[in-house]
């Protein structure tokens, strides 16, 4: 929304000056997104004359002028014809920035010639194209600003322009009337009334009116128009010209350029037929459907069903509330004119202006909601200045429908401003600003005025008497504590845990993802999920239909869009909420980890390996230990089906499954794009139980200074017997002694089978023990190596390898 200082003024009797103007709109919620001030480029210039002017002595076209300035007498070299003595100029002087031709004058010598700055022309200036010679000015004082000449001379020149943004909340402030009336009641001047005269009709209108009577409720509550003959539709007077084309709009003719003053100045959008042009009545009525119009934009719309038009007996005249049609506008030979003034609703016009893409001023108001009551008074001062400015009669007025009732009265509470706002404002001063901006006071209720849509509730006016005393005045104050002393943790243990989880696995080198918590169905069934019972009633997008079941999918599409991009080594995690239904409790959290790729760069020693499943396993294992998990757990092979089997495993406290680690199964890696192989983790960090120590203290450090003992033990089992079954049975066998059980070889294959016996293979344990209160004899380390041989041999089925 574009206006000049002084179309403001028109309306807002201030003295206030164009920055207190700008701070005011956007404090006031109107945001200035632009002041054009083009008296701030022309602020450095003077006024000067020239006291004598003789020829150069090496130019036939150069003169050498001597110039009266505030700073003495100067010597100027200048080319136009018009230099002459006994002219007041405009002066220029070395050191000034000319916006014209984009130059910072200094002294300087033209032919031989010393020259002292320059006289300028409008274009130099860029008051206009003219630059046949140098600005004559009929008055002025030597040493007189520029600008202040043209204030009191030609004051639309240095006219401030303001560009505000007005939110869609706020329809009355899309006319200048509205934005004065803001400011007025900020205390920036006093509002000017508006007069409006009824124009007495001379004849009935030859011309009626009809709206369907199916949209009257929705679509036209009224429709007024008059007919007024012997217009002149010359150009419009210069004064609105100028006040047009300084907010960006091109003047056409005298009766376009009033409706698209009204436009502007009260947001109250018109239109004009030419009644040579219009044939019989109109009527407001639904399209049919296939209706072709040729609009004022020179665009042809085809209509379709229920869209609401005007016409007469030759078709579609106009876009109701939109665009007028190119066969029925005012040109030159326009005689006879229907101007029109009509409401509007506004979602009927904007479901119609997105359905045909068409941008108008008109549906832009009319779509917000401009003023239905204000609807026949804009009809009478138009006709007031179309009988002003084009000449002509006006016939008696032509109407259909009535002005809608937006009556409605909500309670004034003065004390919810405190409660709501937190700013003490004292009753008066709140009905006060109430009545400045339009609202009738009943008591303690309040009745918006009919220009204010938005006003819905008590609340909008309290939100009205914060907006006009300024929110800024608003002062921060902290909220009382509810307890003295040391304040409380916030987080909860769980959101400490994600905290540490995540962390520890960005420490690791993985970099974070947030990906959508939606995922696709085929995706979702895939990992577990794609029941309805997670599927989205309205997703945003196909893609994103369901309820992610697992962090793993919006991982491996991650990793599938870098490696499109050409990153082929990746480590990517991510922590968050996991979904196995769609009721608030079924949801877990999780945190979960990718590797892809290489473990490690490039190298001269060929240190370069795949990632595999023990990369994520010791990621695993520092995340776990990082959040406080069991130092012992069970791997069991119970898995999902998108692990890869026998390359995977579950990390499990019985049945409490802590997490998943190892291969993605080569399927899942072809269904999500991704090129494998790819190893991953999964945490479900609810399920690792809480240390019981709830302090931040750590234990006392447990050591010995006993000499420690280390065995070593090969057992022969069947070749399907997995390690980790000997490892726990040897820690079994004496739970206080026993330090550490590892696995240092294994053999197996043909040879082994060879050796042993098919189907058989050997796993070789280290044991560490470690005595602690005296060194063990030789005695007592045989008894504990035959409870582990013991302990082994009964939970794997094997036997010691001799």
């Amino acid at each position: 929304m574009k206006f000049t200082l002084s179309w403001l003024k028109d309306h807002l009797d201030t003295t206030a000056s164009v920055d207190e103007i700008a701070y005011a709109l956007t404090d006031l919620g109107l945001e200035v997104e632009e002041v054009i001030d083009p008296a701030a480029k022309l602020a450095a210039f003077t006024l000067a004359r020239v006291t004598a002017a003789s020829q150069h002595p090496d130019a036939d076209r150069l003169r050498v002028c001597t110039v009266q300035t505030d700073e003495g007498e100067k010597q100027i070299v200048c080319g136009a014809p018009n230099a002459r003595e006994g002219i007041t100029v405009v002066l220029c002087k070395p050191g000034d920035y000319v916006p014209g031709i984009d130059v910072t004058l200094s002294v300087g010598k033209i032919r031989g010639v010393e020259s002292h700055g320059m006289m300028a022309s409008e274009r130099e200036l860029e008051l206009s194209d003219e630059h046949n010679g140098i600005i004559e000015l009929p008055s002025g004082e030597v040493g007189q600003k520029f600008t202040d000449w043209l204030a009191a001379n030609r004051p639309e020149a240095v006219d401030p322009v303001f560009d505000i943004a007005i939110t869609p909340n706020r329809p009355d402030a899309l006319g200048v009337r509205g934005i004065a009336r803001d400011l007025a009641a900020r205390g920036l001047g006093m509002l000017k009334p508006l007069e409006v005269e009824p124009v007495p009709g001379g004849f009935p209108s030859p011309v009626s009116v009809n709206i369907d009577p199916a949209l009257k409720e929705t679509g036209c509550p009224l429709f007024a128009g008059r007919v007024i003959r012997g217009v002149t539709n010359g150009p419009s007077p210069e004064w609105l010209q100028k006040r047009l084309r300084a907010i960006g709009l091109r003047p056409i003719s005298a009766l376009v350029d009033i409706t698209n003053y009204f436009t502007y100045d009260l947001n109250r959008p018109l239109h004009v037929f030419d009644m040579a042009k219009v044939a019989g009545d109109l009527r407001i009525q639904p399209a049919k459907g296939g209706e072709e119009f040729l609009a004022l934009d020179e665009k042809t719309y085809t209509m379709r069903a229920g869209d609401m038009v005007i016409c007469d007996d030759n078709g579609v005249e106009s876009l109701a509330g939109i665009m007028g049609g190119e066969a029925s506008g005012a040109d030159e030979n326009t005689v006879d004119v229907f101007l029109e003034s009509a409401y509007w609703t506004p979602i009927t016009i904007a479901a119609t202006g997105r359905a045909l893409k068409i941008n108008s001023d008109a549906r832009y108001r009319f779509e917000r909601g401009i003023d239905p009551e204000f609807t026949l008074p804009g009809l009478e001062l138009a006709t007031q200045m179309v009988l002003d400015l084009c000449g002509g009669e006006a016939s008696e007025i032509a109407m259909d429908g009535a002005v809608p009732d937006t009556t409605r009265a909500y309670r004034l509470d003065p004390a919810r401003v405190i409660s709501l706002v937190g700013m003490d404002i004292p009753e008066a001063t709140q009905r006060e600003t109430l009545t400045a901006l339009g609202f009738t006071l009943n008591g303690d209720m309040a009745t918006p005025p009919s220009w204010r849509p938005d006003v819905l509730g008590e609340a909008d006016l309290v939100e009205e008497v914060a907006r006009i005393a300024s929110l800024t005045k608003l002062q921060g104050t902290p909220m009382a504590r509810e307890t003295s002393g040391v304040p409380g943790p916030i987080l909860t243990p769980m959101q400490l845990r994600e905290r540490m989880a995540r962390r520890t696995i960005a420490s690791l080198g993985y970099n974070e993802c947030v990906t959508y918590s939606f995922i696709d169905a085929v995706s979702a069934a895939l990992f577990g999920g794609g029941a309805d019972a997670t599927k989205l009633d309205n997703p945003i997008s196909s893609e994103m239909t369901h309820m992610r079941p697992d962090l793993l999918p919006g991982l491996l599409q991650a990793a599938a869009r870098n490696q499109a991009r050409g990153f082929s080594d990746l480590a990517l995690f991510e922590v968050g909420p996991a979904f196995t239904g769609g009721e608030p409790g079924e949801q877990v959290v999780q945190a979960a980890g990718l590797l892809i790729g290489q473990a490690g760069p490039r190298d001269p020693w060929g240190s370069r390996r795949p990632v595999d499943l023990y990369d994520a396993k010791a990621d695993l294992e520092a995340a776990l230990s990082a959040i406080g998990a069991p130092a012992r757990a069970q791997i069991n092979r119970k898995l999902d089906a998108w692990w890869h089997p026998g390359r995977a495993g579950t990390l499990a406290l019985g049945p409490n499954v802590l997490a998943s680690f190892g291969e993605v199964h080569p399927k899942a890696l072809r269904e999500m794009g991704v090129k494998g192989p790819a190893v991953a983790f999964t945490i479900w960090l609810q399920n690792v139980p809480f240390p019981k120590k709830k302090g931040a203290t750590r234990p006392a450090l447990n050591s010995s200074d006993l000499q420690a003992v280390e065995r070593d033990f090969a057992f022969v089992v069947d070749a399907k017997v997995e390690s980790i079954t000997a490892v726990n049975a040897a820690l079994g066998a004496d739970k206080k002694l026993i330090d550490s059980v590892q696995v240092f070889d294994q053999f197996t294959g043909a040879k082994a089978e060879e050796q042993m016996g098919a189907g058989k293979k050997s796993i070789a344990l280290s044991v560490r023990l470690q005595p602690t209160d005296k060194t063990l004899t030789d005695a007592e380390i045989e008894a504990v190596s035959a409870k582990i041989i013991d302990k082994v041999a009964k939970a794997t089925g094997g036997s010691l390898r001799s």
